[in-house]
């Protein structure tokens, strides 16, 4: 058993990164029902995104506006928020390049969750709230340049990009004036 795996203790073993996944999708959820999106989950990975965000228009005769996500969740990573970024490194050249291929419609963003390694941390409940403890970032990659070679490219992610609804407002406000999200 390496180091990293005896740092983390699931509730079950053979079920705790599909609920490291579950708790993203819950986030992200919630983040979308806040800023009055609907969240469809897509089944197969063919573009690169795990998640379809979109957001209706304004009056019946505006265009709803959409936004893809690649979910990664990891918990050897901690953010420090009075660093400008920190570094998150994809498991595979693949992902990188799609979310750095230049994009019409849908974008496609980098959603980043940092998760404790201890499972029965992710949430605390009371009376008046669930709080999940741990929060997604966001990163648009389009255009960027990996390296030749590199197989696992690492990103840098600001500390500042935090994936919440007034974020993701913001996002699809750009979007829907035909801004970039550099």
């Amino acid at each position: 058993m390496s180091k990293r795996e005896m740092k983390i203790k699931p509730v079950i073993d053979r079920t705790f990164t599909d609920c490291m996944e579950q708790l993203q999708e819950g986030y992200v959820c919630a983040v979308a029902a806040t800023a009055g999106c609907t969240v469809e989950a897509l089944r197969r990975d063919l573009f690169g995104g795990d998640l379809l965000i979109t957001r209706d228009g304004k009056t019946a005769h505006d265009q709803e506006v959409s936004l893809l996500l690649q979910l990664k969740n990891t918990t050897t990573v901690r953010p420090d928020p009075d660093k400008e970024t920190f570094s998150y490194q994809l498991k595979k050249r693949e992902y990188f390049d799609r979310l750095a291929a230049p994009r019409k419609h849908p974008k496609l963003l980098l959603v980043v969750m940092t998760t404790s390694p201890n499972q029965t941390e992710w949430t605390k409940g009371t009376h008046d709230s669930l709080e999940v403890q741990y929060c997604c970032y966001w990163r648009s990659l389009e255009g960027e340049q990996a390296a030749d070679g590199v197989q696992k490219p690492t990103v840098r992610i600001p500390t500042r990009n935090v994936f919440d609804a007034v974020a993701l407002t913001d996002i699809l406000d750009r979007l829907d004036r035909g801004e970039e999200l550099t």
